[in-house]
């Protein structure tokens, strides 16, 4: 397989708005994605269609090989590890779950137990719970868990299932410095012994760690700029993508940005897609 992902000339219409607009994008094999723009970009639009939960208005897609109009997408959806803020909506159902079961749902794409668990399933969740260092948490409800120590549980249990893509989006929402590092270190350890490819969906740049290979940039519902980190994460791409003027330097292999201007003096150019 090349392609993780293919878009050509995708677009997302509702009504008489124009959510996505001529996307053009190619994930290939390990290759590991960034996604940055403002709220209202267009990018949980895009991760909908990746997961095949919204079809695109016009346009080719293909995801893990499998072309959309030929796929069965909830077979699909069972190679693809998911862990966003949305997953809240089931606290109520989470909360009086221990771990150790949360994590092991992740083999059945279900939110709660409810299918037989074998020995071989504890004993890789079991496994997961070590690697991730929350095998302490053993026994523990999550209503008990830090915000940090949820969003890890969630990851492990979106790996649960041994998926070929893996979505994070906005996984250090809501946290503070140490769990947002922490979380950095476990997508880190993801990228450099699991058999999967990682999209990572955020608002901050210093979040891009080395093991991140390429960056989309959205604004408005198109690409601003796709490509090798380097060559994307430029004050010009930026600038034009956040609609502030900003200053990228590197230091520990990762990006950070400053703001050059002041807001309401800085004018921006149009800045072609490559």
């Amino acid at each position: 397989m090349e392609n993780i992902i293919s878009m050509k000339n995708v677009s997302l219409i509702r009504g008489n708005r124009v959510i996505l607009k001529d996307i053009n994008w190619e994930v290939k094999e390990k290759e590991h994605w960034v996604i940055l723009g403002l709220n209202g970009s267009g990018k949980t639009s895009l991760l909908n269609i990746v997961t095949g939960y919204q079809y695109p208005t016009k346009g080719e897609v293909s995801v893990l090989g499998h072309p959309f109009g030929q796929t069965n997408l909830p077979e699909l959806r069972k190679q693809i590890g998911f862990v966003s803020s949305s997953l809240d909506r089931f606290s109520q159902t989470l909360k009086s779950e221990t771990v150790e079961d949360i994590v092991i749902s992740g083999k059945f794409a279900s939110i709660g137990l409810y299918e037989k668990v074998i020995n071989e399933d504890r004993e890789q969740a079991e496994q997961l719970m070590a690697s991730f260092r929350i095998d302490h948490l053993k026994g523990k409800t999550y209503d008990t868990l830090s915000e940090g120590e949820k969003r890890k549980v969630l990851i492990g249990r979106a790996l649960m299932a041994k998926p070929k893509l893996l979505i994070l989006d906005e996984p250090s929402i809501g946290l503070d410095i140490l769990a947002r590092e922490e979380i950095l270190s476990l997508t880190k350890e993801i990228i450099a012994h699991q058999q999967c490819h990682v999209l990572y969906v955020t608002h901050y740049i210093e979040e891009i760690v080395e093991e991140m290979t390429h960056v989309l940039l959205l604004k408005e519902g198109q690409i601003v700029a796709a490509g090798p980190k380097e060559e994307v994460l430029t004050d010009e791409f930026l600038s034009e993508t956040f609609q502030l003027a900003l200053k990228v330097h590197w230091e520990n292999n990762r990006p950070w940005a400053s703001i050059h201007q002041n807001i309401g003096s800085t004018k921006f150019a149009k800045v072609e897609s490559k």
